[in-house]
């Protein structure tokens, strides 16, 4: 799919004050993350093959909100990942503060155009973005509530980037859906949105809410990940059968008398095999992500809930409907299945670890809690003389660290 960023709202986070990624992630935390007691709601994944010289977290003071800056030759975004707390509006009254402190940072690029983005789980509803005949919605409260929010996004020259009512929660009682989730952008940047939508097709499980897919015409690098013979998906009848096959083109077996005759039938030998598994076994782009333990089994039954999980969504007028059951037991089964196969896999390399492999066991399980996603050094502060400065680009860093250590 291509994905370069994810922003989540109300994560997981363990008690080690961490979420989980893999290693293709950078995992970007809201600045004050572990200063406050607060627990962090709002945490942006950006992929770890984009140059970090190109990107910078902005400071925010919230817990609820992480913001990023990504800059390139066609100009600059900065992304606001929010998460808007259902009791109140502090955290929009936070963010127009914030735009009107730093307005011109926001608004001004020294290349191209500067683009500003605001997304996640705002918890209001209004008749601008949810179904304007589901009036139970629409309380004299609610209604005031998301018009501050309104007001907020009309002051920093936002303009709704998801189109009106395209439902995104659904309610864990009811089952009904709304609208809570929103991505706005700056209203001159929409001819640079190709689209804004929702994937049912890729909802989560144990999720409410469903992933919004968004995508900018902006070119941030392009992956690397190099593919590899995957043995484990190989059929082994249809395998020994092509092997057959080209056993038999080659000249029958014969005495061999010297090293010439060896080295020549050892070299037809390797590309008869090599050409049956150029036709039998299947190539896989093997990433920091990729899962050992992922089984045929868990893709058959991630497809069958997302495929009921679609038919539920567009069933979402007809509670009683068989297929919302039908799919709520799929998911369970999936998940279930999930968790035990992950834990079957672990237990079986920890019995079997040998050497080399009992000394990673050993670091894995020695090393510091960490998330799992690539490290960066964050921007460093340091001061110059009398004057408080930050080292935000590689090469800075690199000189403050340097004088640093070697005065």
């Amino acid at each position: 799919m291509g994905v370069d960023l994810i922003v989540l709202q109300e994560p997981a986070i363990n008690h080690f004050n961490y979420t989980i990624t893999t290693r293709d992630w950078m995992l970007i935390y809201p600045s004050v993350h572990g200063a406050t007691p607060n627990r962090s709601r709002a945490i942006t994944l950006l992929r770890s093959n984009i140059s970090t010289d190109s990107w910078t977290q902005l400071d925010f003071p919230s817990s609820d909100v992480t913001v990023i800056q990504i800059k390139g030759n066609w100009g600059k975004i900065t992304i606001f990942n929010i998460y808007n707390d259902c009791d109140n509006n502090d955290t929009i009254k936070l963010l127009s503060n914030y735009y009107s402190r730093n307005r011109t940072q926001l608004e001004h690029a020294d290349t191209g155009a500067a683009h500003i983005i605001w997304l996640g789980d705002f918890n209001r509803h209004h008749p601008l973005w949810d179904d304007p005949d589901d009036d139970r919605l629409f309380t004299p409260d609610a209604v005031s509530a998301a018009e501050e929010l309104i007001e907020a996004i009309a002051d920093a020259g936002l303009e709704l980037a998801l189109p009106s009512r395209i439902p995104t929660h659904q309610h864990n009682v009811t089952k009904s859906w709304t609208r809570l989730d929103q991505v706005f952008l700056s209203d001159h940047s929409m001819d640079m949105l190709l689209s804004c939508d929702t994937r049912t097709d890729l909802q989560g499980i144990l999720t409410d809410h469903l992933l919004v897919l968004t995508e900018l015409d902006l070119h941030l690098g392009p992956s690397t990940d190099k593919p590899f013979t995957n043995f484990r998906e190989v059929d082994w009848e249809e395998f020994h059968t092509a092997l057959e096959g080209q056993l038999a083109r080659i000249p029958p077996p014969e005495r061999i008398r010297d090293q010439a005759q060896l080295d020549a039938s050892c070299k037809t030998l390797t590309a008869a095999i090599q050409r049956a598994i150029q036709e039998q076994v299947p190539i896989t782009e093997i990433t920091p992500k990729s899962k050992r333990w992922w089984t045929k089994e868990l893709t058959q039954l991630r497809k069958r809930s997302n495929k009921l999980g679609r038919q539920s969504y567009k069933r979402s007028n007809d509670c009683t409907h068989i297929v919302h059951a039908e799919h709520a037991e799929a998911a369970k089964l999936y998940n279930r299945t999930l968790k035990s196969t992950k834990e079957h896999h672990w237990r079986s390399y920890l019995e079997k670890a040998e050497d080399p492999d009992i000394w990673t066991v050993h670091r894995l399980t020695s090393a510091p809690a960490s998330d799992g996603g690539k490290a960066r050094i964050p921007a460093l502060k340091f001061r110059d003389g009398e004057e408080d400065r930050t080292a935000v680009t590689n090469s800075e860093k690199v000189s403050v660290l340097a004088k640093g250590f070697f005065p």
